[in-house]
C-alpha cells in the first residue's frame, strides 16, 4: 500500500510532553467497529470489559538508554551520543550512535566511568560496542550513568528529568530491556487495576522488548518495501494455556499497547491458538492482515505514517482510523507516547 495513505496533519500543539497525572485521569476515545465514537477517560476502561476477559500487558522494563561520552582519538576528544538498541552479551550492545559518520571500528568511547570500543559499524548509524565492564556491573554503570530515552517528539523539546524515570515506566514493567516504553501501560493506577480484578478481569503478561524501530520513520513509499527490526518477545506457556482458557469460555483478550498484540499475533496459528513464544519477532501488520486472537485494543494516539498506525489501521480500517484521529485532533486529545489513549472495539 502507497504509505501516504497513512499521513495525517498533527498540530504540534497536540504532542503531551507530560503525562496526565494521576494516570488514570488521561482522556480514552472509544472506537467502535462502525466507527461510533464515545468520549470517556481512562478510569471507565472496566465499563468495557467483562468477567472472563483478559487483559493482556507488557511487562518490559525501559532501561536509562540513553548515553552522553566522548569518543578518544589522537586528534582529540569529540563528543558522542549512543542509544543502547539490544544486549548482544555480557558486555555487548548494539547501538545507535550519534554523530555516526565518523565513528571508526576500533574508537575508544568514555562515558563517565564507562569505556567501551567499536566492534562493529552498521548502517543508518548503528554500530556494536564492546564494553570494558560485564553483566550486572555494566547494568550498575549503565543505570548511573544512563539518561531515559525519551522519543524525538519529547527529547526535541525538552531534556529528559527525574520525573520521567517514574513517568516513563508502567506499574508493571519487571524485565529490563527496552529502549522505549509501552506506552498505553503508562495509564495504569492500583485503583484500576483494582476496579479490573473486581470485574473479573484477568492480568497476563507477555515481553516485548521495544527496539531501535521505534524510532525510525517509514522512509519506502510502499509498505511492501519496509523491513520491521526484530524484537526479543515472550509468551510462556502458562500464559498460552490460560488465553485459550478465556477464549474457550467466551472471554475477550484485550491487548494494551501494540507491543503486547504484537507479540499475541506472533504467537498465535492460524487456527486462533496460542502456542508459547519465545524469540525474534518482526510481524508488521499492514490492512489486509487477518487477526487471529487480539479481541479489543487499548493504544495511544501515533504518529502520521507510522507502523503503529498502520496496524490500528488494520485493525479498524483506514477510513475509520483517519475519522477517529481527526475528531480526535479537533477535540484536543493529547498525542503519543505521554498522550491519551483510544479503546479499539473491532467486530470479531
Amino acid at each position: 500500500m502507497d504509505v501516504s495513505l497513512f499521513d495525517f496533519e498533527l498540530p504540534s500543539a497536540r504532542i503531551a510532553l507530560r503525562p496526565a497525572s494521576p494516570r488514570d485521569s488521561a482522556r480514552l476515545m472509544v472506537v467502535e467497529a462502525d466507527g461510533r465514537i464515545s468520549h470517556r477517560t481512562i478510569r471507565d476502561l472496566p465499563d468495557y470489559l467483562r468477567a472472563g476477559d483478559a487483559l493482556l500487558v507488557n511487562d518490559t522494563k525501559v532501561i536509562p538508554a540513553r548515553l552522553y561520552g566522548q569518543r578518544l582519538r589522537a586528534s582529540g576528544p569529540a563528543k558522542i551520543e549512543v542509544l543502547l538498541h539490544r544486549r548482544l552479551a555480557g558486555d555487548r550492545f548494539s547501538v545507535l550512535a550519534r554523530p555516526a559518520r565518523k565513528l571508526a571500528v576500533g574508537d575508544k568511547l568514555v562515558f563517565g566511568n564507562m569505556q567501551a570500543q567499536v566492534a562493529a559499524r552498521g548502517d543508518n548509524g548503528e554500530a556494536e560496542l564492546q564494553f570494558a565492564l560485564f553483566g550486572a556491573a555494566l547494568d550498575a554503570a549503565i543505570a548511573a550513568q544512563g539518561e531515559m530515552p525519551l522519543p524525538p517528539y519529547i527529547a526535541g523539546k525538552r531534556k529528559a528529568d527525574a520525573r520521567d524515570v517514574c513517568d516513563y515506566q508502567t506499574l508493571f514493567a519487571r524485565t529490563d530491556g527496552s529502549v522505549a516504553a509501552p506506552t498505553a501501560g503508562l495509564h495504569f493506577t492500583p485503583e484500576l487495576f483494582a476496579a479490573l480484578e473486581k470485574k473479573g478481569v484477568a492480568r497476563e503478561h507477555v515481553t516485548l522488548h521495544v527496539g531501535l524501530g521505534t524510532f525510525l520513520p517509514v522512509t519506502v513509499e510502499d509498505t511492501g518495501q519496509h523491513r520491521m527490526h526484530s524484537e526479543r518477545a515472550i509468551l510462556d506457556t502458562p500464559t498460552a494455556e490460560r488465553l485459550n482458557a478465556a477464549h474457550a469460555a467466551g472471554g475477550r483478550i484485550a491487548c494494551v499497547g501494540t507491543t503486547s498484540l504484537r507479540t499475541l499475533e506472533s504467537a498465535v496459528g492460524a487456527d486462533g491458538v496460542v502456542h508459547p513464544f519465545d524469540r525474534e519477532t518482526d510481524i508488521f501488520i499492514t490492512p489486509g492482515y487477518r487477526f487471529r486472537a487480539v479481541d479489543m485494543l487499548l493504544t495511544n494516539f501515533h504518529l502520521p505514517r507510522s507502523t503503529l498506525f498502520m496496524l490500528v489501521s488494520a485493525l479498524m480500517g483506514l477510513e475509520v482510523m483517519k475519522q477517529a484521529y481527526a475528531e480526535a485532533i479537533a477535540k484536543g486529545y493529547r498525542f503519543y507516547s505521554y498522550g491519551d489513549a483510544c479503546l479499539l472495539m473491532p467486530s470479531r
